[in-house]
C-alpha cells in the first residue's frame, strides 16, 4: 500500500475542541482516518462535517438508496476506503449480504434484477453515468425519474452521487488508508 500523501493529525488530538466535538458527534466514536487528515485545514474540516452530516442524515432519499449510490462511487473511482466504510452500511440499511457482495462488480449488477429493484438499478445507472460519464443520459434519467418522480429525491439523489465522487476523489489523491490497514 502507499503511504498516505498527507500527515494526518494525531487521533488523540485535542484541538479545535469544539469541532473534534463535532465530528466525534456525527460519527459516534473516535475519528477516521479520512477526518484526521481533513482537519490538516479547520475551515474544510468544519464545512465537511456539516455537509456530509446532511448528506448522511439530513435527507429524505431512502438509506438503501443512498448507500447503494455511495458504494457504487465507490468501486467505480476505486476509492477502497470509501466502500469499506460504506458496505456495512449498505446492509444495515435493509441490502443483503449478496448484494453487499455484487456491489464490487457495480456497472454489471446495474443489470441484475433477482438481486436489484427497477429502483436500485436505475439509481444504479445514475451512479454509472454520473461517476464514469459525468453527462447523464436522457433515458437514464427518464428511468429514474419514472420510479422516482418526486422532486426532493431526485435532487437527494443526484447530490449523493456528486457529494461521494468528492469524497472518493479526495481519499483517492490523499491517498487515504482505511483505518484497519494500520493495525
Amino acid at each position: 500500500m502507499a503511504e498516505p500523501r498527507i500527515p494526518m493529525v494525531p487521533a488523540d488530538c485535542g484541538e479545535p475542541a469544539e469541532l473534534l466535538a463535532a465530528i466525534r458527534s456525527r460519527r459516534g466514536d473516535g475519528l477516521l482516518n479520512l477526518d484526521r487528515t481533513l482537519l490538516r485545514s479547520t475551515p474544510l474540516a468544519r464545512g465537511w462535517n456539516d455537509y456530509l452530516g446532511v448528506i448522511r442524515s439530513g435527507l429524505s432519499v431512502a438509506p438503501l438508496l443512498r448507500e447503494l449510490a455511495i458504494c457504487g462511487v465507490a468501486v467505480l473511482n476505486g476509492a477502497d476506503y470509501e466502500f469499506s466504510q460504506h458496505e456495512p452500511e449498505f446492509i444495515r440499511a435493509g441490502g443483503s449480504a449478496a448484494a453487499a457482495r455484487r456491489l464490487r462488480h457495480f456497472e454489471a449488477a446495474a443489470d441484475e434484477r433477482e438481486l436489484f429493484s427497477e429502483r436500485e438499478r436505475a439509481v444504479m445507472r445514475l451512479t454509472i453515468a454520473m461517476t464514469l460519464d459525468i453527462e447523464v443520459d436522457d433515458a437514464v434519467w427518464q428511468d429514474l425519474q419514472r420510479v422516482m418522480p418526486d422532486a426532493q429525491e431526485l435532487v437527494e439523489i443526484v447530490s449523493v452521487v456528486a457529494t461521494y465522487n468528492m469524497v472518493s476523489r479526495f481519499l483517492v489523491a490523499c491517498r487515504i488508508e482505511p483505518e484497519a490497514a494500520e493495525r
